[in-house]
């Protein structure tokens, strides 16, 4: 059985009526399995450390309560993006298997419910079957997309996506990119040529590139998001599989560490399961024995 975060910090503090080193060694294995990584851990536990040498003496309520504080403040704030121009390019980034079309699929259909006139560009033309995916998903998000075959430049597809865009009237595009191991340099530097070819014809664009990672990975998840921070401007992170508390930690390690906000969290496999991360509300959730 899995722990939740919940859990395994509860089992960290039971029946202490004190804070002293073996609480605290406790509360450092507990944020350690829980995908945290040690920086960040070290970090959480430095700053309880301080304020117990402050208070001596406290609850386990007062400690929870430290622990919310202390987590949160490590989590970079992720104000949505303003949006006000059309159209705002965001390009979609990661390795294979961590549900990065699937996501692109759900934001689609996040911001047609909301109006939006959104424009998919199939880009990951390295593997028929990841086309044939975000066709699929912009069926069902009621949303056109640009593809070309299979082993066309992705750079050609990127350019041909936001002209048609701008002659269409689309207010926002996603831009699939092929799901590349972290550690290929060549699949890395196409990237760029993506990049470069979207500022033909927007030479600010894009707008944004959204990593997704999976939860579930653990700490690989902080070795893509080093390699992929190397190879691009990464802007915001997607958080996918998210759908219980013990693997919640990972969401803090990776933002603290790279100092990337996350931008939503995907919770479930149905079109509507992804949602604007909040980190009030993520980090209450990760103290409380429901799921997120």
């Amino acid at each position: 059985m899995a722990f939740s975060f919940f859990q395994k910090i509860g089992r960290a503090i039971a029946g202490r009526s004190r804070v002293d080193d073996d609480t605290l060694d406790a509360i450092e294995e507990a944020l350690i399995e829980s995908d945290m990584g040690v920086e960040t851990t070290l970090k959480v536990i430095d700053a309880l450390e301080e304020r117990v040498d402050r208070q001596k003496y406290m609850n386990q309520d007062e400690l929870r309560s430290m622990l919310r504080e202390e987590i949160a403040a490590l989590i970079p704030d992720s104000a949505p993006p303003a949006m006000d121009h059309s159209p705002y390019v965001i390009l979609v980034v990661g390795v294979n298997g961590v549900g990065k079309t699937t996501t692109i699929g759900k934001l689609a259909h996040f911001w047609t419910k909301q109006g939006k006139k959104v424009l998919l560009g199939a880009a990951d033309t390295f593997r028929a079957a990841a086309v044939s995916q975000l066709d699929i998903w912009a069926s069902r998000s009621g949303v056109d997309i640009v593809k070309q075959q299979m082993g066309s430049d992705p750079a050609a597809v990127a350019f041909d996506t936001v002209k048609a865009a701008v002659s269409r009237g689309a207010d926002i595009v996603l831009i699939d990119t092929a799901g590349r191991l972290h550690n290929r340099v060549d699949l890395m530097n196409e990237l760029t040529k993506i990049r470069n070819s979207v500022c033909k014809v927007l030479p600010k664009g894009p707008d944004e590139v959204l990593l997704v990672l999976d939860a579930g990975t653990g700490q690989n998840a902080f070795a893509q998001a080093k390699e992929f921070a190397r190879a691009t401007d990464i802007s915001g992170l997607v958080v996918t599989k998210l759908d219980g508390t013990a693997k919640g930690g990972v969401v803090v390690g990776v933002s603290d560490r790279f100092g990337i906000p996350v931008r939503f969290i995907g919770v479930g496999e149905k079109i509507d399961d992804i949602r604007p991360f909040d980190k009030e509300s993520f980090v209450e959730a990760l103290f409380n024995p429901e799921d997120i």
